[in-house]
């Protein structure tokens, strides 16, 4: 195996590729000029023969669905021993697919039916507890997160569902029958 060229951010990691046609790639989810997700679309147009394999710090399932949908050839965290990253350049070349083992279990998640609009369970979570009117810090509290991921959440529910503002996120989980109904209303 031989390393053919590293990047600091995703233009000149595509760059890179292009003029050195790997035969994989391992690309950081997050960089800055263009994100890794972006870089791996546009790499996918250039060379579309390199395997690209995803790394990340995060096992969030809407990174792991981008990347995949962006034609990622797997999804591995960081914390992997520099032996089990070496494995997995070596299987990407093979043309096998894999998942560091909590982003497939996040993917899951993301997949399983019964939750409104594609919604995590984890958002499922946050949107009941901001629809009763707690702060992100109740939520963070009550869930063991951060505020800093709470507002993520937030932010991806009111996305996901083309909402505006947490009001319009209560109304819509009372709308779903997300919370039970409020004493004195009307089932």
């Amino acid at each position: 195996m031989t390393v053919v060229g590293t990047a600091g951010d995703g233009r000149a990691a595509v760059d890179l590729a292009v003029a050195r046609d790997p035969d994989v790639v391992l690309m950081d989810v997050r960089m800055p000029v263009l994100d890794g997700i972006e870089a791996l679309a546009l790499l996918r147009r250039r060379t579309p023969r390199a395997r690209v394999v995803m790394l990340s710090t995060f096992d969030d399932e809407e990174y792991v669905v981008r990347a995949l949908r962006a034609g990622a050839t797997g999804y591995l965290l960081k914390d992997r021993p520099a032996a089990e990253l070496a494995a997995a350049v070596r299987l990407a070349h093979s043309g096998v697919v894999q998942f560091d083992p909590a982003a497939a279990a996040r993917l899951a998640s993301a997949l399983r039916p019964g939750r409104p609009d594609g919604l995590t369970d984890r958002e499922v979570d946050v949107l009941r507890l901001v629809a009763a009117g707690s702060t992100n810090r109740e939520i963070a509290r009550r869930l063991h997160l951060s505020e800093g991921t709470v507002k993520n959440h937030v932010s991806r529910i009111l996305d996901r569902l083309g909402l505006r503002d947490r009001t319009q996120a209560a109304v819509y989980a009372r709308d779903r029958g997300l919370l039970p109904p409020t004493p004195g209303s009307s089932p």
